[in-house]
């Protein structure tokens, strides 16, 4: 069988494996498909250019390393009379060297080109083939390594900025190559200071599976999950399910630069002996204090959740004392919080933010009211008088659908009637 001779073929692999890191077979595997595309180009450069994308798959390369060359192979059916060389082959030819060959078996046949009729143009193809190859291999590594790993804290160091994201190094484990991750200006916190060779936690939020240039992994500081993974991580009863976190909300990056990042997280246990908010912050806030020194300083309420929502509600608006819990409309999860006056600052937090929050948290839509102004039979009314709005828009809208099927049933009813008559004579 004749081969095309790659001299230096085994050093190359494996200083591409090297540089790459990414596998020999990887590599191999790269370089026998960009083979196979510059065979296509030497082929279409011999003016036949009617070939189609399929044409060349019962062709494929066999490389051999230590010889350090590589050879063309193509599988063909054995016919009577030969329409397609490049896929057919004569019955009567194969019989030649192999009598017990019949009419619809398969032959593979060397159909290596020349040494020199492979030609430069097929060689620059072949190359330019090989580094997009090399690429799809990195980012196939990369998904395979990391596709599990999404939704979990990785750490992080800061290489270089590119726009305005900060690109990362993070690894999948110890011993293991670093991969290249971007952390996109939103997901960055307005604390955190993103120099060189800084290192962080971050969360693993996707792994790209396109085929883009740059980073495949998009990763997060934001993130509620970042916060979830610290408390999980820094106090054991979590981790054992003693402790277990109901709800996350986080505000990471405020809509306004006056207001800091603030969590608030809320935990619930089933052991009466243990009091999960205490577990939470531990002995003079030495636990929460780890959290909020990886959070460069964010403040985090940590709260009691609850089944009842008044309760739920009333210790989600902490650090304000909240009065009086109203659920004025429990379909629609709408709440009156009546708070005294020196507490409505509090409760509505710093451009509204603590009780953004805490309706992200509980679910619920909140009106922070001042107790001693309320009028609670002016708000039985407001509220009777938009429930019965209500009522009277569904009630139209219901009439309007039931007119609608009606117009169409008659519809049907016409179109059926003006239908010939079918019947034979």
């Amino acid at each position: 069988m004749s081969m095309v001779t790659l001299p230096g073929l085994k050093d190359m692999v494996e200083g591409i494996s090297k540089d790459r890191n990414l596998p020999k077979h990887a590599v191999q595997t790269a370089l026998r498909e960009a083979l196979l595309k510059g065979y296509e180009r030497y082929r279409r450069s011999q003016n036949l250019d009617h070939f189609s994308e399929e044409y060349f798959d019962n062709f494929e390369v066999e490389l051999d390393v230590e010889s350090e060359g590589f050879r063309v192979l193509a599988t063909k059916n054995i016919v009577e009379e030969v329409s397609n060389p490049d896929h057919q082959i004569a019955l009567s030819e194969v019989q030649e060297v192999a009598t017990e060959a019949q009419l619809g078996d398969t032959v593979i046949l060397d159909v290596t080109p020349d040494q020199n009729d492979f030609g430069r143009m097929a060689a620059i193809q072949t190359k330019q083939v090989l580094a997009q190859k090399l690429r799809d291999q990195q980012r196939k590594m990369v998904q395979e390594e990391f596709k599990d790993l999404e939704e979990t804290v990785l750490q992080a160091k800061v290489l270089r900025f590119e726009r305005q994201s900060a690109i990362l190094a993070v690894t999948s484990g110890f011993g293991q190559p670093e991969v290249e991750a971007e952390l996109p200006k939103r997901e960055q916190l307005p604390n955190d200071n993103y120099r060189a060779n800084a290192t962080f936690k971050v969360y693993l939020k996707k792994v790209g599976e396109g085929t883009t240039r740059g980073p495949q992994l998009m990763v997060s500081r934001a993130d509620a999950g970042l916060v979830v993974y610290l408390f999980a991580n820094e106090v054991p009863e979590i981790e054992d399910g003693v402790v277990r976190i109901v709800a996350v909300a986080r505000e990471a990056n405020p809509p306004s630069r006056h207001v800091g990042p603030r969590t608030k997280i809320a935990v619930d246990t089933l052991d009466r002996d243990v009091d999960p908010v205490g577990a939470c912050i531990g002995a003079r806030g030495s636990r929460i204090q780890v959290v909020v020194n990886e959070l460069r300083g964010e403040k985090i309420d940590v709260i009691r959740w609850s089944p009842d929502p008044s309760t739920y509600i009333a210790n989600a608006l902490s650090p304000a004392r909240v009065d009086e819990v109203r659920l004025v409309a429990a379909e629609g999860r709408r709440a009156h919080i009546l708070v005294a006056e020196d507490q409505l600052s509090l409760a509505i937090g710093k451009e509204g933010q603590n009780v953004r929050l805490a309706a992200r948290l509980t679910g619920w839509k909140i009106d922070i009211k001042d107790i001693a102004k309320y009028d609670r039979a002016a708000e039985d009314s407001k509220l009777e008088a938009e429930a019965a709005k209500l009522a009277e828009e569904a009630e139209k809208y219901q009439s309007e659908l039931e007119e609608e099927d009606y117009e169409d049933e008659e519809d049907d009813f016409e179109e059926s009637d003006r239908e010939p008559d079918k019947t034979p004579n």
